[in-house]
């Protein structure tokens, strides 16, 4: 099975970056897990670049290929390849859908789409890696609207973005425009990246 199904805390712990974006693995231990895990050693580069394009990866929820196959797609896009890759990742419907605040998590989110609750421009999306443009539109399906976990997602929003808009009333999500560099992930130097499959 290429998805990672295990404790993300252990690996938010292991790389000392929260990969759920808000903090909580690392309150309470924030020392790598494992017996010997209050042990610290020096990286190299190549440790500095692979732990940079892990936090990146697992944030994001992808496997190996899906994340490698997104990096060339963004080397071929004009600009900087580590921004258009960070974009082009956040452009991803089941991101959106996160970002839109309709769950907790990108793994629920993923499971929404894959089981047909989500709605783009009226037409039913099951693809998480479906490829966002501005000013389409997110919805539930009319018989999903009700669903617990997302209502509890909304009320338990706590942080909104510029680049995606949500309506209570409609409850409606849109994609207003692509998100700029310095909105998400600011704690990752995407050039680490770069360099790690550039070597």
């Amino acid at each position: 099975m290429s998805r990672f199904t295990g404790s993300t805390w252990k690996i938010s712990r292991r790389l000392n970056y929260s990969i759920s974006e808000t903090g909580k693995e690392l309150k309470k231990r924030p020392y790598p897990p494992g017996q010997h895990g209050q042990r610290r050693t020096k990286l190299s580069d190549y440790g500095l670049q692979l732990q940079e394009k892990q936090k990146v990866r697992f944030t994001y929820g992808l496997s190996e290929k899906q994340f490698r196959k997104t990096f060339n797609e963004a080397g071929k896009l004009p600009g900087r390849h580590g921004d258009n890759f960070i974009v082009l990742l956040e452009s991803r419907l089941d991101n959106v859908v996160y970002r839109l605040g309709l769950t907790r998590t990108r793994a629920q989110a993923r499971q929404l789409v894959n089981h047909g609750h989500i709605l783009v421009d009226g037409s039913k999306v099951d693809i998480p890696s479906y490829r966002m443009t501005p000013g389409q539109k997110v919805q539930l399906r009319e018989s999903s609207k009700t669903l617990k976990i997302v209502e509890e997602a909304l009320e338990n929003t706590y942080r909104s973005f510029e680049f995606v808009s949500y309506d209570t009333a409609k409850k409606e999500g849109l994609f207003v425009r692509r998100p700029e560099r310095k909105e998400v992930l600011q704690e990752i130097n995407e050039q680490l990246i770069v360099e790690f499959y550039n070597r």
